[in-house]
């Protein structure tokens, strides 16, 4: 038998909480001394409170731990909720993570106001391309909400294209299309040439002014708003939201080039 102070040593817990899982009934002593009170512990015993403490550390409240436990849960189904709290836990880092690469590329915006854009501009014609695509629908055209729409349809288009055989003739293009409800349909879209696959053409653009965004697209807000704020200095309107066309990737997303195209026309 061992004193809850020894037992709280070997079992990586406060006594404090050993005493609150008794008081709740979550994890009883194995003695209690009538006269002094004092609670005994089993060796045994650390089993349970080593699930107590995995399960509550898995996001579960306490009452909760207590009826998982009554059902008898195994080392296997543990394992099992710990792979599934593992994978939300990576999806809210990563979630969280993009929020904070947002608001920094807007703070480098606030910090950039009123300041002559040094993107060059270009107006030009667009041909049609013929490409295989796959669509998905965004809450918004947030960052946290397009980033992981569009990245796994890129990697199961791709997926697709390397099993049918097909070539791949040009770039990847994203365009996104707003909903009424204020959703984003996301598509992403490669150039490819050949049979093999369902494809379409995304249609020619008479004038598009068009702007190179180099580096990651977190920063790619910086770029936009620089061209929106050309389009209308130099008296055009947009007509349709930019496409992105993907010149250049690579592992280091630093050395990505994109070149965005926004369909304009002259203001009366």
């Amino acid at each position: 038998m061992f004193s809850i102070g020894d037992f709280a040593r070997l079992g990586l817990v406060s006594v404090r909480m050993l005493r609150h899982y008794d008081a709740i009934g979550l994890l009883r002593p194995a003695q209690v001394d009538p006269a002094t009170g004092y609670r005994s512990y089993q060796a045994a015993q650390l089993a349970r409170l080593n699930r107590i403490v995995a399960i509550k550390d898995l996001g579960f409240t306490l009452e909760q731990v207590g009826a998982i436990l009554d059902e008898k849960v195994s080392a296997e189904e543990l394992h099992g909720m710990v792979r599934l709290r593992r994978a939300q836990l990576e999806a809210q880092i990563s979630a969280d993570l993009a929020r904070l690469r947002g608001v920094e590329a807007r703070l480098r915006m606030i910090e950039r106001e009123g300041r002559l854009m040094s993107h060059e501009v270009v107006v030009k014609k667009v041909a049609p391309v013929r490409v295989a695509e796959l669509s998905a629908r965004a809450a918004s055209y947030e960052p946290h909400h397009i980033t992981p729409v569009i990245q796994p349809l890129y990697r199961e288009l791709c997926d697709r294209l390397e099993a049918a055989g097909a070539a791949i003739s040009g770039p990847a293009i994203a365009y996104y299309l707003p909903e009424d409800d204020g959703g984003v349909m996301v598509h992403a879209a490669i150039e490819v040439a050949g049979d093999g696959v369902e494809t379409h053409f995304l249609p020619a653009i008479e004038r598009a002014a068009t702007v190179i965004h180099h580096g990651s697209m977190d920063g790619v807000g910086e770029t936009f708003q620089s061209l929106a704020h050309w389009v209308e200095e130099n008296g055009y309107e947009a007509l349709s939201l930019a496409r992105e066309v993907y010149l250049h990737s690579s592992e280091n997303v630093e050395e990505w080039v994109t070149e965005l195209q926004m369909e304009v026309r002259e203001t009366a």
